[in-house]
């Protein structure tokens, strides 16, 4: 195992499969459709998660979705590290945000992942996930496009670990970063021709 791990092959087959359960509850269509608005895959981006369920008008549940996504990579982080160990919660992380944007309920199509980032980095190193959201505020501040802001923050993060020595958690987040920006890429090639819609925009 990497870094002197112990972790065993069957705990670290728990640890995934716990992350990847508590990561594929869709909370975005789980709330959307509780509140009589439907189905969230069939407007704006079709995308489950809190920035297409804004798309309904209702504020509160995309909040809701929001919170809902980061605390359940926090959750599976935080409970395997409980029953099995700071090892089997990185395991988990990783199974929490492949749950979120492969979830096996809807096809393995699931939102693209960064609330359950930060919730997941949340679980394993606050201080870590307090300079994602800065990063992220300063460059939505600087830029108002959401992706970009969140792509340079998910970058920040494993740069982060690497400066403090973390390397299992620094070789998870390149792992995760490297799926956001699988996941966004429409957004990036909107950016690159200068058509993404910046926070706040409307149409």
């Amino acid at each position: 195992m990497p870094f002197g791990w112990d972790l065993s092959a069957a705990l670290a087959l728990a640890a995934l499969v716990l992350g990847y359960l508590f990561g594929s509850i869709p909370f975005g269509l789980l709330l959307t459709r509780s509140a009589g608005l439907g189905d969230i895959r069939s407007i704006g981006s079709g995308n489950i998660g809190a920035t297409n369920v804004l798309r309904t008008g209702n504020k509160k549940l995309a909040a809701a979705t929001l919170l809902g996504d980061a605390l359940k990579g926090t959750a599976a982080v935080l409970l395997a590290g409980w029953l099995w160990g700071p090892q089997a919660a990185i395991v988990a992380g990783l199974g929490a945000f492949l749950g979120h944007i492969f979830p096996v309920w809807l096809r393995f199509r699931g939102g693209k992942g960064v609330a359950t980032y930060l919730g997941v980095l949340i679980g394993l190193a606050w201080p870590v996930a307090i300079l994602f959201a800065i990063v992220w505020l300063a460059m939505a501040y600087l830029t108002r496009y959401s992706s970009l802001s969140a792509l340079t923050a998910s970058v920040a993060a494993p740069l982060a670990f690497l400066g403090l020595g973390q390397y299992d958690k620094a070789i998870l987040f390149i792992i995760l970063a490297l799926l956001l920006f699988l996941k966004h890429r429409p957004n990036i090639a909107r950016l690159l021709s200068g058509t993404e819609s910046r926070i706040g925009q409307k149409g």
